[in-house]
């Protein structure tokens, strides 16, 4: 059986909101609930994040006295924040039931103070520690990542000693793919994988069967760090460790899913000088306080170049082809310059540029301005040639476009490196600034060249 494209899962997902809101439109309520009780959680907020305000009010209704926290957690933060808003105090801490350590660390810090003073209370001392530790580092570490789940044994046991533990447990925390060996103060030392547990003779010892292959990760790791190392090595699981190496507890590849998801969200939300949780259907006020900041640099960016423009108004009055034309020279340039701040922020993203090889990824870059500024401006300049019968127009117009091309890659490659290094997050003000200067530039090479040669 083959296995399904990114295409079928995005099409199953649309099929199901289609029925769900044919269901919606045309069906009972008892209809709609039973349609929703047999979904899993993930599929439910998809559900309401893709629906308007009103009708999720009356969806949410249907599925709030069952609650489940998980829910809760799939959901993007606006929405999340303004449904628990609407949440009494006890439909909160029934849905907090059941979640793990890292989950609800993720949740308590979003819930009113009381009602968090209530969840914790309903923990066992074990599990209260546990969420408090998860929630005494920064969300986007792997110490605010980590599950304290977590199965330890030590390396002077036998695998017999171990399995029999394990047939006396009731199950295995989620995405358990090894267990981890510590020593009698309870220090990572390394990993017992089951596929070894299972293979292995019972009277050898832990120490004799288990992998020193995963290093502890250090819990103040950034989360995009983690999220590189899972992907590098293809884990399933890691440890995580504090400064001392005394295991805290580990994280697993459903979390690093969540992480990698997250930052795709905000680097293309980014360039739009959108938050990556924005709502969809969020009101209409808060939506424009979130874009009014951005519009705002957008128009000085537009009046810069427009107050350029005007710098030209008189060579402009000579020549109206100039007028025409003058929008290619700002296109080709923003698009160039754009292809290359793409891939230099996702190279950064993926912790492939340093300070190593940033000399020669600008000059790679610059090359292939140079390149396709010969080409696509002879092409351009025969085309205005023909087209307004003007040769020397047509030279104005090719050296413009090689001058704005070549700029373009430069600024493609270093804005964003410009940007991190000034601690400016390159994916939402990287755009803004590259299409400031290939405006800028483009316009001032054209009209001062047409000043210079056409008069």
């Amino acid at each position: 059986m083959s296995e399904a494209t990114e295409a079928d899962i995005q099409q199953d997902t649309t099929d199901t909101l289609q029925r769900f809101s044919e269901v919606l439109e045309n069906g009972s309520l008892a209809q709609v609930h039973s349609m929703l009780r047999s979904m899993h959680t993930a599929e439910i907020a998809y559900i309401l994040e893709s629906l308007p305000a009103e009708t999720r009010k009356t969806v949410f209704s249907l599925v709030r006295p069952n609650l489940d926290g998980d829910l809760l957690l799939h959901l993007n933060d606006n929405l999340r924040a303004s449904l628990i808003s609407e949440m009494a105090p006890q439909e909160l801490v029934a849905a907090a039931e059941g979640l793990d350590t890292d989950d609800l660390a993720d949740l308590l810090p979003e819930m009113p103070d009381d009602v968090t003073e209530q969840i914790l209370q309903t923990l066992d001392e074990q599990n209260r520690r546990s969420v408090e530790h998860v929630m005494s580092y920064d969300e986007d570490t792997a110490g605010g990542l980590m599950n304290t789940d977590t199965i330890q044994v030590r390396a002077d046991i036998s695998i017999d000693v171990v399995l029999r533990y394990l047939r006396l447990r009731s199950k295995l925390p989620d995405a358990t793919d090894s267990l981890m060996v510590v020593d009698r103060n309870g220090y990572y030392l390394g990993t017992l994988g089951l596929a070894s547990l299972l293979t292995s003779e019972t009277n050898l010892n832990v120490a004799e069967v288990m992998s020193k292959s995963i290093d502890g990760i250090l819990a103040t790791t950034p989360v995009q760090e983690v999220a590189k190392l899972f992907e590098h090595r293809d884990l399933i699981s890691a440890p995580v460790v504090d400064d001392e190496g005394y295991l805290l507890g580990r994280i697993t590849i459903d979390d690093v899913v969540d992480v990698i998801r997250d930052e795709g969200d905000h680097s293309f939300m980014g360039m739009a000088g959108l938050n990556e949780e924005e709502d969809l259907f969020a009101p209409v006020i808060a939506s424009s306080k979130r874009r009014t900041i951005w519009l705002g640099i957008n128009m000085l960016t537009a009046i810069m170049a427009s107050w350029v423009i005007a710098m030209f108004d008189a060579t402009i009055e000579k020549l109206v082809a100039l007028a025409i034309l003058m929008p290619i020279v700002a296109s080709m340039g923003g698009i160039a310059g754009n292809q290359t701040l793409a891939l230099v922020i996702r190279g950064m993203a993926l912790g492939q540029v340093s300070n190593k090889n940033a000399h020669r990824l600008i000059v790679k870059e610059v090359s292939v301005g140079l390149l396709n500024g010969l080409v696509w401006s002879i092409i351009i300049g025969l085309i205005s040639i023909y087209w307004f019968n003007n040769a020397m127009l047509g030279v104005v117009l090719a050296i413009a476009m090689f001058m704005n091309l070549i700029i373009a890659a430069l600024a493609g490659a270093g804005i964003p490196m410009l940007l991190k290094r000034l601690g400016i997050d390159p994916a939402i003000a990287g755009s803004v600034v590259l299409t400031t200067v290939t405006d800028v530039i483009g316009f001032v090479a054209f009209l001062g060249l047409a000043s210079l040669l056409l008069f």
